[in-house]
């Protein structure tokens, strides 16, 4: 053969896929030299052509009848899915035992062709079986051998490939594996679940073959499966650190800290305040500190500061996810430091050769208590709970009645999928630091027990609204009592009127709403009080208590403005010598309502000074009750009453920014109770104009850091320019607290 035979021949062995080296060229043109010749050669290359060609013709066909065998089976299936559908309609279904049959590969011969490959294409699986059926003994023996050693060539007398066998045989041991158990030992077996019909199987397009499932289902038994809680750590996809509350934290309940589903949550506040104010003060009994001040009423200015550090402790057993937890501990103790300065002696302790400045330390207990689950009553989880210990109690949204941390027993729950919620409440009130205001736990507890029945119904009247009906019974016999706070002051019996002790029982009937009637947010609250005194105030006999009040506040949000309305009244006691006490008083208030701590009026505690050891408000309160105060005192059902008419709005700057105004008409209902304790002429009922505006920033959008501030300024009426000198009190609030 000449060079250009021995070209072509390699560039026919490139073509095809074979490597032949310079060598095996040069022993090819020796051996054939006198065998073939050009025009024999050129012969041979048309004749492989054509078989080439011959063969792409017969594989396009090959899958062409694939496609179309593939779509009779596909059809065939919607076929059988659709006799299945309507047999599962008129039978009862009932758990599988066996897994749902499939149609089976074949084993002839005659049909290999059409289902030898199962995750590729027919075409590459045939010729990979014809490359293993032709074993030529010489690989160039002949132009014809050399040709049909081309991959894309197959042999012109090959056998047709024989389908393997295992692949079948293997599918079928599939179905009759061993069934590995991954369920938590401690829980039942999972329902079986309904059989599905036979679903049209989403290979039939490209012509491949179901595959068999595993195995069919059956409830499992036995064998445990790692901890999901840990197997995070495990996989060293995550590292904890107990300082992220953000991330998954074992102190916060993210991960058990014993067993499979007990949980300990930690929390830390640190809650500081800063309080310069101007409220108006008496001249001490003795003498004033400045010279040449006779007058009843001393130097108002005073400035307060306190930081309380708050740790919360809650220990939780149950798989929470869905349903309430099996039980509950909480332990949270508070450390206080407060400080005071005042410009006036005797303000601050009884004994006038103390320092105008205090400065004190206290620890209370703020939570202990065990809230345990009784059972669930629904499928939904609808349950009954009981909780014991030193709890938080609020008896109405917005903390108009009774607000506080006392000693109770409390048992509650839901029904009807969480529609209805209930109540019932017994609790003892706890002594009170007098400078912290936090429980004094080393002190007895207070003659003092409230028992409550409350019910609330979602979606009532209309759907977002949630309305309450409740019925409290506060018993009071702390008449015999003779107490003194911590500065040395006598809180029982008031310093007021007669100064004789007395009990009550009075028993409040209310009803509370809070949510909205289409885009008007409204809260309100309504009691009637009714009950009996043991003396009045100012009179040596029994008087009935008969007294109301209600409150309602309506909002208007427009995009990141919200717009208020409040309104509030409470009957005052017109006639304090009479025998039915007419003033509305609380238990212990503490409202979030129309500004709340941020006005004036309702943050300051103003002495009523020259009309006894009393107050007109407490601090954080709104009514005018004339209590000693509102940790140590009892109430008092003869009072002016509160009438208080207020507008305010909220601009959210920035979702972490945001600014609150409040303006708050307040007035006597009638002031004939305070012209008989000052033995004064007429004083008008109102009181004046309490403005403010208040910040709130969370410079991280989140809970962990926030700033208040706020300044609120009085505006004397007239009625309040008979009791005080006519200057503008004000108060100033910085507020910082971080949580952990």
């Amino acid at each position: 053969m000449n060079s250009l035979a021995v070209r072509r021949l390699s560039a026919l062995a490139l073509a095809a896929g074979l490597m032949v080296s310079p060598a095996a060229q040069t022993r090819s043109s020796l051996s054939l030299n006198d065998l073939v010749t050009d025009a024999q050669a050129a012969a041979a290359v048309q004749q492989a052509a054509a078989a080439q060609q011959a063969a792409m013709q017969k594989e396009e066909a090959e899958r062409t009848a694939a496609r179309e065998a593939a779509a009779e089976q596909a059809a065939e299936q919607r076929a059988t899915a659709a006799k299945a559908r309507a047999a599962a309609s008129e039978a009862t279904m009932r758990p599988p035992t066996t897994a749902t049959p499939i149609k089976q590969l074949p084993t002839e011969p005659e049909a290999a062709t059409e289902t030898f490959v199962t995750l590729g294409s027919e075409h590459s699986g045939k010729h990979n079986a014809t490359r293993a059926a032709a074993k030529p003994s010489q690989p160039l023996a002949s132009l014809a051998g050399l040709v049909s050693a081309a991959p894309d060539a197959p042999a012109p007398n090959a056998p047709p490939p024989e389908p393997p066998a295992a692949l079948p045989a293997t599918m079928a041991a599939a179905s009759n594996r061993p069934v590995v158990n991954f369920r938590r030992p401690d829980k039942q077996p999972p329902a079986a679940p309904p059989p599905t019909p036979a679903s049209i199987d989403p290979n039939a397009r490209n012509g491949l073959k179901p595959v068999a499932p595993v195995h069919a289902w059956t409830p499992t038994e036995g064998a445990p499966v790692p901890d999901r809680w840990r197997l995070v750590n495990d996989l060293a996809l995550l590292k904890e650190n107990p300082l992220d509350p953000y991330n998954q934290n074992t102190l916060k309940g993210d991960k058990p800290v014993h067993g499979a589903d007990e949980f300990l949550t930690v929390s830390l506040i640190a809650d500081s305040i800063w309080e310069p104010r101007k409220v108006p003060t008496p001249v001490g009994a003795q003498a004033s500190t400045k010279p040449g001040e006779l007058d009843i009423f001393g130097g108002p200015v005073q400035d307060v500061y306190a930081t309380s550090a708050i740790l919360s402790l809650v220990y939780i057993k149950g798989d929470t996810a869905f349903k309430p937890p099996e039980y509950e501990l909480h332990f949270t103790p508070v450390f206080n430091f407060n400080a005071a300065q005042v410009e006036e002696s005797r303000a601050l302790r009884v004994d006038p050769r103390e320092s105008r400045t205090r400065r004190q330390t206290f620890i209370g207990v703020q939570e202990l208590f065990l809230d345990y689950h009784l059972r669930n009553v629904s499928d939904r989880f609808d349950f009954d709970s009981v909780r014991f210990g030193i709890q938080p109690i609020s008896l109405d949204f917005r903390g108009f009645l009774f607000q506080d941390l006392p000693l109770s027993l409390r048992l509650f729950g839901n029904r009807d999928n969480n529609f209805y919620q209930y109540n019932v409440l017994w609790a003892r009130r706890l002594e009170k630091d007098t400078n912290s205001g936090l429980n004094a736990i080393n002190r007895e507890l207070r003659n003092d027990d409230v028992f409550a029945v409350n019910l609330y119904k979602q979606d009532w009247p209309v759907v977002g609204f949630v309305s309450q009906a409740t019925i409290v019974h506060n018993v009071n016999r702390e008449g015999q009592e003779v107490f003194y706070n911590n500065n040395g002051f006598i809180e029982r019996p008031t310093s007021f009127g007669l100064e004789k002790g007395r009990n009550y029982q009075v028993t409040y009937l209310g009803l509370n709403g809070d949510g909205h009637f289409g885009r008007t947010n409204v809260t309100a609250s309504t009691y009637l009080a009714l009950g009996r005194e043991s003396r009045g105030t100012f009179t040596d006999r029994p008087r009935q208590i008969v007294a109301g009040f209600g409150a309602v506040e309506a909002s208007w949000d427009f995009d990141w403005t919200r717009l208020r309305l409040s309104g509030l009244y409470a009957t005052g006691d017109k006639n304090p010598y009479s025998g039915t006490a007419n003033g509305f008083d609380a238990i212990n208030e503490l409202p979030l309502f129309a500004g709340a701590d941020t006005n004036y009026w309702t943050r300051q505690s103003v002495p009523l000074i020259g009309g006894g050891g009393v107050a007109i408000t407490t601090r954080n309160g709104q009514l005018n009750n004339l209590r000693s105060s509102i940790q140590h005192g009892q109430s008092n059902f003869a009072n002016p009453g509160t009438v208080l008419l207020g507008v305010g709005s909220d601009f959210d700057i920035t979702p972490s920014f945001r600014i609150s105004t409040n303006a708050n008409y307040l007035r006597f209902a009638d002031s004939t109770v305070v012209e008989v304790a000052r033995n004064q002429g007429h004083i008008p009922n109102e009181i004046g104009y309490d403005l403010s505006v208040a910040t709130i920033w969370r410079p991280f959008a989140t809970q962990n850091i926030v700033i208040r501030t706020s300044y609120a300024e009085l505006i004397p009426g007239d009625g309040y320019k008979q009791l005080f000198p006519h200057e503008r009190s004000y108060s100033f609030l910085a507020n910082l607290i971080f949580t952990y």
